[in-house]
């Protein structure tokens, strides 16, 4: 399946900053709405470009990555956790299942993203920055940690593994070197972290009988790309930690920035009790733009 270049991506971009120039500052209904969205697509279309021309960064050499990909599958077990051999053996044995897995990595990991950041700005505009810079942390954590070289289950045929897509189809990687993505680049894995994403939005925000879809969505990558010998177990547990250190470190700088914000108000606050002579409230006087700023986290995350 061909996903759009990176080359496609950064025109998307320009095209995006140049609708967002054209109507900045006018307050015509159209501006009002296309300026906002221009902006914020502009910024995942850069953003996709980025993750697309990282594969084409000379990489492509296995200097350590089979050796790294052998220390993960020692590392795992000596943990117990489960093993990926056994779960890929289970879908051997169920060529639909085989086929589904191989179609669910392929054909849904970008699209989920795309549909749920758009339902995401449509429906919950005040926890879309909260996401986004999440997003944007997390892939720009995966794009720094891919300059060390990881090989994916499927390179370690001694041990068991098969590449799925090689026996079943719908392969997106191809020889080394070309395909979507980086073949060495199994840690962290990206897929698991924007799954991630997906499914704490989807969760915290979706109505009660729809918001299982976003574990599950989660549930199902980590199995899949598992399954299919693209990935660890432990590439998808950094993915997701890395995305929590972000959604962290980004919900505290709001909640820093909203007590500041208070503080200020509170100092005005002190000041018109005071009635000190440099205080002047009127009917000209504009309100607080601060006033009624509150806690940021994923349910009201206002701001950027």
């Amino acid at each position: 399946m061909q996903w759009p270049t990176w080359k496609e991506a950064f025109i998307a971009t320009a095209l995006a900053v140049l609708i967002a120039l054209s109507t900045r500052g006018r307050s015509d209904r159209f501006s009002t709405a296309a300026h906002p969205a221009s902006r914020e697509f502009a910024g995942v279309a850069f953003l996709y470009g980025l993750w697309r021309i990282a594969r084409d960064l000379p990489l492509d050499h296995a200097d350590g990555a089979l050796s790294r990909g052998r220390w993960i599958w020692d590392f795992q077990q000596r943990m117990h956790l489960p093993s990926e051999l056994t779960l890929q053996g289970w879908f051997l044995d169920h060529d639909a299942l085989a086929r589904a897995a191989n179609a669910y990595y392929a054909v849904v990991h970008v699209p989920a993203l795309i549909g749920f950041l758009v339902w995401l700005w449509v429906r919950h505009r005040d926890a879309y920055p909260h996401l986004r810079n999440g997003l944007v942390g997390l892939t720009a954590g995966c794009l720094v940690i891919r300059f060390v070289r990881v090989a994916p289950p499927r390179f370690f045929p001694d041990l068991g593994f098969v590449d799925l897509s090689t026996r079943y189809g719908m392969s997106v990687y191809g020889p080394v070197g070309t395909g979507v993505s980086d073949q060495f680049a199994a840690m962290p894995s990206i897929h698991c972290g924007w799954a991630a994403v997906v499914g704490i939005g989807i969760w915290k925000l979706a109505p009660t009988r729809w918001r299982w879809l976003g574990p599950l969505h989660v549930v199902l990558t980590f199995v899949v790309v598992a399954a299919t010998g693209n990935h660890w177990w432990l590439d998808g547990i950094v993915a997701v930690l890395i995305l929590a250190i972000v959604l962290w470190v980004d919900s505290s700088v709001r909640d820093g920035r909203g007590a500041d914000r208070h503080s200020a108000v509170g100092g005005c606050e002190d000041g018109f009790q005071g009635g000190g002579d440099d205080v002047r409230v009127g009917a000209d006087s504009p309100a607080d733009p601060l006033i009624g700023v509150g806690r940021l986290d994923v349910g009201d995350g206002g701001g950027s």
